[in-house]
């Protein structure tokens, strides 16, 4: 563990500001240089609080001499321990958000909205026709045609770590710092579990031109057809047969083929390495009937597989069958048809020092941890799905 001076760090503080001093500490802790585990609550507060040894000191009740610790600590400059700490309590969260257990949510794309819910304007394509234009004569005009999709209000998720004196005076850094994990993989399983059930069309949000669509449709009377039934993840036809299902969704406006890349697969863990040796394969060998080996390379090997324990469990929750839900598979482009519309990215605010909960709780700071978004289909007709 390395060792943090923190008379240095708040010689830095004080002539460089909390601004500077925080976003130097945020990139050390994000490349590494420096971890949460390194720095002690304790040290922090004695060497960023003027007289911080006297300070945490008065953290006892036998040192304060009748005093409460209110009194004893009030007009005391915490703001450098405030902001330190709160920075370091962050990077936590943000770790345990970010760990790679929760993959469908980086799947999808992210798009910042200020809005509870709003209206995304599209213009209709183009169709393909008259366009040739005649010697002399004018070029036609385009015109635009109205596209809109609308998307589910945003919801807000959030926990408080408290910092209680206790905390501080006994040094429990490591108790704060698995608090901060907890909160920040809840955070990060809440949203993942939301992103599954509207990826899985568990949950169907899809409002196109003021009508409620359901996010997949199978058989020859629906507006698009991206379910594949009796095509369980085998071999290189099932994939075949999923592209072909891709390649045969028509644009609504245009009538021509949606144009897309698919690039990545979901599966659920029972087809786990079975995607890895269809999709990762460096090349692929078949015999002829005259005892010819062919060999080619390997068509497939652009595509992301993602393996979700977390996709599977919401399939069964959702009362599908374990029998078809380990044969459950997507392919396509996922952030061209999913987004998560984000009002804010989690994010970590303190409380002032002095509140009421000091006095009553003895809480001597606590960091509330919040992100705020929703799930939401941009075009079912990017990704189809596929069962047994």
């Amino acid at each position: 563990m390395k060792t943090i001076k923190y008379n240095e760090l708040r010689r830095r503080f004080q002539l460089d500001g909390a601004d500077k001093t925080v976003a130097h500490l945020s990139e050390a802790l994000s490349s590494g240089d420096l971890k949460a585990d390194d720095f002690s609550i304790r040290d922090l507060a004695e060497g960023l609080i003027p007289d911080g040894h006297q300070w945490v000191r008065e953290l006892d009740p036998r040192s304060s001499r009748g005093m409460t610790v209110t009194e004893a600590i009030e007009g005391v400059d915490v703001t450098a321990f405030l902001n330190i700490s709160g920075q370091i309590v962050y990077s936590k969260i943000l770790e345990a958000y970010n760990q790679e257990a929760f993959a469908v949510s980086k799947m999808i794309a992210t798009i910042p909205t200020r809005l509870d819910g709003e209206k995304l304007p599209g213009v209709a394509g183009i169709a393909d026709s008259k366009s040739e234009v005649a010697p002399g004569m004018s070029y036609p005009h385009v015109g635009f045609g109205e596209d809109y999709i609308e998307t589910p209000s945003t919801t807000k998720h959030g926990f408080i770590v408290p910092v209680t004196k206790e905390a501080i005076f006994f040094d429990r850094t490591h108790l704060i710092l698995s608090r901060a994990a907890e909160v920040g993989e809840v955070l990060a399983l809440n949203k993942e579990k939301r992103v599954l059930d509207t990826v899985l069309g568990l949950m169907n949000s899809y409002k196109w031109m003021g009508q409620s669509y359901n996010t997949y449709y199978s058989g020859s009377t629906d507006p698009w057809i991206n379910v594949k039934t009796g095509n369980a993840l085998d071999d290189l036809t099932s994939v075949d047969a999923a592209e072909n299902l891709l390649a045969n969704i028509l644009d609504p406006n245009t009538k021509e083929p949606v144009l897309i890349e698919p690039n990545a697969v979901l599966v659920m863990p029972k087809k786990r390495h079975t995607a890895h040796r269809i999709f990762y394969a460096s090349e692929y060998s078949n015999s002829s009937s005259d005892n010819y080996v062919m060999t080619a390379p390997n068509p497939f090997r652009h595509y992301k597989v993602v393996a979700s324990r977390l996709a599977y469990r919401r399939l069964l929750d959702a009362k599908v069958a374990d029998t078809l839900a380990g044969d459950y598979w997507f392919l396509g482009n996922f952030r061209k048809a999913f987004a998560y519309m984000e009002n804010w990215p989690i994010t970590v605010t303190h409380s002032a020092a002095g509140s009421e909960a000091d006095f009553n709780q003895d809480i001597i700071v606590r960091f509330k941890a919040s992100e705020r978004g929703t799930p939401a289909v941009l075009n079912p007709r990017y990704v189809v799905k596929c069962t047994a």
